[in-house]
């Protein structure tokens, strides 16, 4: 288990300055919203209007978004407040023969120009094209080395062979893998209990995350598992649609905020939702 303090120490300056960036300096975790489901499934309610999105929650104090690049190059990045920037350079689509198989759209060169922070890719650990998609990750993280730059690898258990992807031991496993493949943090599912996940935050070389997964029931449901998971060791939350399309994402985005940086517990959190 690596604190992002000690992960930002090992790194050279280039790389340390970007993870500067996407980290809280005080709590040394981060809020990251991810909203490159564009690609995945089309424009989804809260993703209709790309910089009302990202300013909300920019405002409600998020480190950073993840975005693909053609809404960068589009100039969707102009909101008011500085946030930092993630470009995702895997993709695949719900409408396509195998929604698994995540394939390389951009580069590390051109994320920089762009002005990104970080770059993400996304495997899906026991998926049939799983051999291509561990060769490609392999390959960027040597890249994002040479070029100073963070990968965030979102590691998740995905195919025939996987019952659940959200149990520990598949879900310790993928995390294990992004590790050992060079990545600097891991994004992956939830365990559901907080002593599970902190076996796969121990058992992981580098910083872990927690992704939000499906759109949940309650806030409070949300808000148990942030607070569960950061309790259990996890260096923030990559939390999409159960912050994009919400009422007030700017709201939850505080709320959430709360909990990964301030150590409130749930229902502290939803007070700010009131």
């Amino acid at each position: 288990m690596t604190s992002i303090r000690e992960r930002i120490e090992q790194m050279g300056i280039g790389k340390s300055i970007r993870m500067e960036r996407i980290f809280d300096r005080n709590s040394g975790r981060s809020v990251i919203v991810p909203m490159d489901h564009g690609v995945t499934v089309g424009p989804i309610y809260g993703l209709t209007d790309m910089r009302n999105a990202v300013n909300a929650v920019a405002e409600g104090g998020a480190n950073a978004v993840l975005l693909h690049k053609g809404i960068v190059i589009a100039g969707h990045r102009g909101y008011g407040k500085d946030i930092g920037l993630i470009i995702h350079l895997s993709a695949s689509t719900s409408l396509g023969p195998d929604p698994l198989n995540k394939v390389v759209v951009a580069q590390v060169d051109e994320a920089i120009r762009l002005g990104a922070d970080a770059v993400s890719m996304h495997v899906n650990v026991g998926a049939d094209t799983e051999a291509e998609m561990l060769e490609a990750l392999g390959a960027m993280t040597m890249v994002c080395e040479e070029c100073g730059i963070p990968l965030l690898a979102m590691m998740y258990p995905r195919g025939k062979k996987v019952k659940n992807e959200h149990e520990p031991e598949m879900v310790m496993h993928a995390a294990r893998v992004g590790a050992e493949l060079g990545a600097d943090l891991i994004k992956t599912n939830y365990t559901g209990d907080p002593d599970s996940f902190k076996e796969v935050v121990q058992t992981c070389p580098v910083p872990v995350i927690i992704a939000g997964g499906p759109k949940t029931n309650t806030d409070e449901e949300l808000m148990e598992m942030v607070e569960e998971a950061v309790a259990a060791g996890a260096a923030g939350i990559s939390i999409g649609r159960n912050v994009f399309q919400h009422e007030d994402p700017a709201r939850m985005t505080r709320a959430l905020s709360k909990i990964v940086h301030e150590n409130f517990t749930a229902q502290e959190a939803l007070e700010e939702l009131k």
